[in-house]
């Protein structure tokens, strides 16, 4: 289906008017933001966007362990009319990847019509697989397409990652807030046709130099009720390929996160990409775009590889 590309729905900007942007620029300088623009970090008194991340959960800098039912606290961040600092517009703004990432957690065949779509068994628990760190790159990409003697199909997808914002393990669902600082819009790139050669190659098609873009900034605070009917959208060169809202998941992001803290430890920074609504076959010379209605947009050109 088409559609366009900037359009947002009115609770979207309702949410996103509530919400703090943490962001970082492409030389690193630590940036607290809202939709009227950013300031530096630093006026607030944090460092950097991680001890910001914890504390939008009401962790203190140093991270706080919660295991179990989760200790509760609210966001710490300051207002930013609070702020002796001037914003300066995101558009005249350059930005990298807003924070650290730690584990990279990805969620496949979470939404009930992409798993119709391609004809696959919708899965009985969480279908997730890790990729390494070497796969990001800044917003804005590029996204380098492998040679195509290793990989002549290529795709790209939207999907709502969420970042933890302090160590936790075993973390019941309704302490989904206490433990999430927020969610960023990511494009997940896979090498289609090395995955469909044999399934257990999921690794190998998911993780080429470029192929995870995070950005471009992290929403904060972030609770199950901000994300109720929340939307995300794949867009290439302007037209959207696939959309679907956070309630038609399989599996909600509540439950992932407890899932995955209950596998492992879960630390500041952590990220899980909750999947996507549907993916589109990329080329060089394409762009694609993320939306997140109520968080913002990601977007990277495609180029060829070398």
């Amino acid at each position: 289906m088409s559609g366009d590309a900037s359009r947002s729905g009115a609770g979207a900007e309702a949410n996103d008017a509530e919400a703090l942007r943490l962001a970082r620029t492409v030389e690193g300088r630590p940036l607290l933001g809202d939709e009227g623009g950013f300031v530096p970090l630093g006026a607030t008194g944090i460092d950097g966007v991680d001890d910001a991340l914890g504390a939008a959960t009401g962790a203190a800098a140093s991270g706080t362990a919660a295991s179990g039912t989760a200790a509760s606290g609210a966001s710490t961040l300051p207002s930013i009319d609070d702020l002796p600092a001037t914003r300066t517009p995101a558009e005249r703004l350059s930005f990298g990847v807003p924070f650290d990432p730690g584990k990279l957690w990805g969620i496949g065949l979470n939404y009930a019509d992409h798993a119709t779509d391609l004809d696959a068994v919708r899965p009985a628990e969480p279908a997730s697989f890790m990729q390494p760190s070497t796969a990001l790159t800044a917003p804005g990409g590029p996204i380098r397409l492998p040679p195509t003697e290793e990989t002549s199909r290529v795709t790209a997808e939207a999907e709502l990652g969420l970042v933890i914002g302090r160590t936790c393990t075993d973390v019941d669902e309704a302490d989904f807030g206490d433990v999430v600082a927020g969610v960023v819009p990511v494009i997940d790139v896979t090498a289609e046709d090395v995955l469909q050669r044999n399934p257990r190659f999921l690794t190998r098609a998911k993780s080429y130099d470029t192929f995870l873009l995070v950005g471009p900034w992290v929403s904060v605070p972030v609770s199950v009720d901000r994300l109720a009917g929340t939307t995300v959208r794949t867009v290439i060169n302007g037209v959207t390929v696939a959309e679907n809202t956070v309630d038609r998941m399989l599996f909600p992001p509540e439950e992932l996160v407890s899932v995955h803290s209950r596998v492992m430890t879960l630390e500041r920074g952590d990220l899980i990409s909750t999947g996507t609504p549907g993916a589109g076959v990329i080329e060089a010379g394409d762009t694609v775009r993320a939306e997140v209605d109520g968080v913002g947009a990601l977007a990277a050109d495609v180029v060829g590889g070398e």
